[in-house]
């Protein structure tokens, strides 16, 4: 069992929803979290009222599932980001679960 911790922004939930199926991790849990990038850009450096860093809104999805799963997921997702016009990929890693209940 391991835990996979998968970071996207929030319109790419229900693509992101689509691959977790196609992976056969039917159980899922997820929260919505704002991103931010520290790196200055063409579009921060044009805020006329404000200095704060523009934040996006994101979302994290974590599932408990076997690690032949996780394969598939992450193969899914590796074809999945080559296909983004974005500069915003879909991230995911895995921690090993030593226990659970």
């Amino acid at each position: 069992m391991k835990l996979v911790i998968v970071t996207a922004v929030g319109v790419f939930q229900k693509d992101i929803l689509k691959l977790f199926k196609e992976a056969n991790i039917e159980n899922l849990s997820t929260s919505d979290i704002e991103g931010f990038k520290n790196k200055a850009s063409v579009l921060m450096e044009s805020q006329w009222f404000s200095r704060e860093p523009l934040s996006n809104e994101s979302l994290l999805f974590f599932s408990f599932t076997e690690e032949k799963n996780i394969d598939t997921l992450f193969n899914l997702i590796q074809a999945y980001n080559t296909t983004l016009e974005t500069n915003n990929p879909i991230r995911a890693i895995v921690v090993p679960v030593e226990r659970y209940i």
